[in-house]
């Protein structure tokens, strides 16, 4: 059966200014320096980051129609794998009406083509790189070996790009790192070792480097449910996400389709994420090196996080999509670099209608779950259901963000234009395929620290007291070993793991949030707050990562090794 949540917020309300900067002694640490971030966080405990402006004029809300990113055909379906070829290059993109908007894209549009397959039968997908940077390409929520995982230092080189380690044998350089911008090195300028300054570099003997094209083979031995795919170069995974490359893929199987949930066009996927633009009307983004080249890091302000005044759904600022009065399955992912939403769905005169939750992150739920409000942070996923059958036709639904504020506050909108026979249904049992790990299972049980800190002479967001080193070993378990992971957070920390998802076993030492249902692979740590999760470590062995998906978090030390053996 379905359950009805009481519509209290999933994000602390009522934090005080002295609460927020007491939240773990890093943080203190953080604020006691002066940076302008731990003053924003003040203000606005239900985000970690803060707002850029546009300085171009924006156009009004529920104008522009909903656009469904184009499904990508296959080059080949012969032997034992789907084969699919994407470019990534430079294109303008129409984004505001009239508004012409440089970006970096995956065959030429934002969001990316989505990619459409099957359980249980691979595809390789061959990207070509045209950008002026390396790239990495991570599916993310992929159940993938570690070679086609995406590692943030297995680059894929433009033609000329000058590294001598572009034959794939490895011993890429990395740049050091700081939040401040102070020692930054080269990321991938010239393999000698040495950063831009002078100073030593990162140095990974294991990354495998290739160029301009790498095809990542996905085995999709996983259940059916929405991923997506992006770049996760280290160091610029957030600016190279909020330029342009992102896309969605969805899995299928024949259990799935066979439940009579809403489909063809009453299945929208729906990306959402936040922009801001400058007045030329490009894309504005605080880099410390608008090339990507050289400097990561962002100016002194974004360091929690960076906050676009525009949404965006499906690469279109606060769309309207015309319905039908039926059920309507929204494949849901929120993409954006560091803004959480808290959604809910409004008629114009103010009634609330349910969203029914029948997936997570890592497909679906066992039974439906109905939420009046559904909090969303970066990374994750939710299959959710709308029923417009009781909306007069010709009425107005909006989507709206409860921890938005003015313009940011609208999602989207549908505009119910005719009845229609439905036949699709929401059965009360929609998996029985869902693991059944007890903590009695767990062999180990970690304890693993998300917190501000100290980092090569500057500010950073640290695992365990540590920013990322590619280099060092920073969790090892053994393969088919089921763990217990305890996990803290100073702010807000949305916690990825990849390969492997998770159940969510307590919040706070009691029992989980209503929308921590399901199998997950990414989990909204609230300020001050623990979490405890279990998963097996099974499937492939070799080297992953988990990181907070906070982008600019990730970019800026947020990152460890995950080891299975």
């Amino acid at each position: 059966m379905s359950e009805q949540d009481d519509g209290r917020s999933g994000h602390a309300r009522g934090v005080t200014r002295r609460q927020t900067l007491g939240i773990g002694g890093a943080l203190g640490l953080t604020a006691a320096t002066g940076l302008a971030t731990a003053a924003a966080l003040a203000r606005r405990p239900s985000f970690t980051g803060d707002e850029l402006r546009s300085a171009v004029p924006l156009p009004p809300a529920f104008q522009v129609p909903l656009p469904i990113p184009a499904v990508l055909a296959p080059v080949s379906t012969a032997g034992s794998a789907n084969r699919y070829e994407i470019t990534q290059r430079e294109a303008t993109v129409e984004i505001l009406p009239g508004v012409r908007t440089p970006m970096w894209t995956y065959g030429g549009t934002f969001p990316g083509p989505t990619i459409e397959s099957r359980r249980g039968r691979p595809i390789t997908v061959r990207h070509r790189n045209e950008l002026p940077v390396p790239t990495v390409v991570h599916l993310h929520g992929g159940r993938t070996p570690a070679s086609a995982d995406g590692y943030p230092t297995d680059l894929v080189l433009p033609e000329g790009w000058p590294d001598a380690t572009r034959t794939g044998q490895g011993g890429h350089s990395m740049g050091t790192r700081d939040m401040s911008g102070r020692g930054m090195g080269a990321h991938g300028m010239s393999g000698l070792g040495m950063g831009a300054h002078g100073r030593d570099a990162m140095h990974d003997p294991r990354a495998v480097v290739t160029g301009p094209t790498r095809g990542y083979t996905f085995p999709l031995n996983q259940r059916a449910t929405l991923l997506w795919y992006h770049d996760h170069r280290m160091d610029f995974t957030a600016p190279a996400i909020w330029r342009g490359l992102a896309g969605l893929h969805i899995v299928r199987d024949d259990t799935e389709d066979a439940l009579g949930l809403p489909a063809g066009r009453h299945e929208l996927p729906l990306m959402i994420a936040d922009r801001a633009f400058a007045a030329d009307g490009s894309l504005d983004y605080p880099s410390l090196d608008p090339t990507l080249r050289n400097r990561p890091g962002v100016r002194e302000p974004y360091l929690a996080g960076v906050l676009g005044d525009v949404i965006l759904v499906n690469g279109a600022p606060w769309p309207v999509h015309e319905v039908d009065a039926a059920r309507y399955r929204l494949r849901i992912l929120n993409a954006s670099n560091a803004r959480h939403y808290e959604l809910e769905v409004l008629t114009d005169d103010g009634r609330r209608i349910d969203l029914v939750q029948i997936g997570a992150d890592q497909g679906l739920l066992a039974a439906p779950v109905t939420h009046r409000l559904l909090p969303m942070a970066p990374a994750e996923r939710y299959d959710v259901i709308i029923d417009f059958a009781g909306v007069p036709v010709g009425a107005r639904v909006r989507v709206v963000n409860r921890l938005g504020s003015g313009r940011t506050r609208d999602v989207m909108a549908f505009r119910v234009a005719r009845k229609v026979t439905d036949r699709s249904r929401i059965p009360r049992v929609l998996s029985r395929d869902l693991p059944t790990w007890r903590r009695s299972d767990a062999t180990r049980v970690r304890e693993i620290s998300f917190r501000a800190g100290r980092m090569h002479g500057g500010h950073g967001w640290l695992i365990d007291g540590k920013p990322f080193d590619p280099a060092r070993s920073d969790v090892t378990v053994r393969f088919g070993d089921v763990e217990v992971w305890r996990l803290i957070a100073d702010v807000h920390h949305p916690v990825h793991l990849h390969l492997v998802g998770f159940h969510v076993l307590a919040r706070g030492g009691g029992r989980p949030l209503r929308h921590d249902a399901g199998l997950k692979d990414t989990i909204s740590l609230r300020p001050g707050e623990s979490a405890e999760i279990i998963t097996r470590f099974d499937g492939y062995r070799g080297r992953y990562l988990f990181h907070c998906h906070n982008a600019e978090h990730e970019d800026m030390g947020m990152m460890a090794n995950l080891e299975i053996v």
